[in-house]
């Protein structure tokens, strides 16, 4: 729900958080997870229920992405009792001179990047399999990225976990891949009605729903959002 300071109250698996609202352009804002804002026990209570989905997968190795994904694959893979995990990057470093790249175009920076897989690291997850965490799935860009880079080092991702997903522009962008997805929860983005307040929209389409109808559930999802009223921007 959108409260009075504009925020937006989201469940996370069995956690309630605020988020801010943050404006993307003059009718689109977004609401932001910063997990490190949240304190080290959120995550770690975060991660333990995002590997409980994730245990029956029978995962080799957990993989994520730079820098958010970070604190998350970290808890998942200490739940999971592994002991490595592997971070694909976005920007680069002395080591990863000879980086396998795949091009993403980010909706919170607004600029296009490039994952970078540090070619010293194809021996660990080729063949294995492996679990791609990530804090919030919004339009897909990154995961499908993430996974195109995975594929092309010879890894098989069996399962995408992630706190929140975004409205519903990721299911089109991952198409069949989305059945991989396990949530802990779900949030909208939101978009000015005539009257200037912020109204949700699951679909991200571009049409608000201002009677605030939840998304169709995936797989593993745990639906953490209810109708939410308008609230002024």
């Amino acid at each position: 729900m959108v409260t009075a300071a504009g925020t937006y109250r989201a469940m996370v698996g069995s956690q309630e958080i605020d988020l801010p609202l943050i404006p993307i352009t003059e009718d689109l804002a977004i609401a932001l997870l910063i997990t490190v804002d949240h304190g080290v026990r959120f995550v770690e209570r975060a991660g333990i229920e995002l590997a409980q989905q994730l245990a029956p997968y029978q995962i080799d190795l957990v993989v994520s992405v730079a820098t958010m994904g970070i604190p998350l694959a970290i808890e998942v893979t200490r739940a999971l009792e592994l002991d490595d995990y592997l971070i694909l990057q976005k920007t680069p470093k002395l080591h990863l001179r000879d980086a396998i790249t795949e091009p993403v175009k980010s909706i919170t920076t607004g600029g296009h990047q490039r994952l970078l897989f540090d070619a010293a690291r194809v021996d660990v997850v080729r063949g294995k399999r492996v679990a791609l965490v990530d804090d919030v799935i919004s339009t897909g860009a990154s995961m499908r990225a993430a996974l195109n880079l995975l594929d092309r080092v010879g890894a098989e991702p069996v399962v995408i976990g992630t706190l929140l997903t975004e409205a519903a522009t990721w299911r089109r962008e991952l198409g069949d891949t989305a059945a991989l997805v396990h949530a802990l929860g779900a949030i909208p983005v939101f978009r000015r009605d005539d009257s200037g307040l912020y109204v949700e929209d699951w679909d991200g389409g571009g049409e608000p729903d201002g009677l605030g109808i939840a998304p169709a559930t995936t797989a593993g999802t745990t639906e953490g959002s209810t109708a939410a009223p308008n609230a002024a921007p």
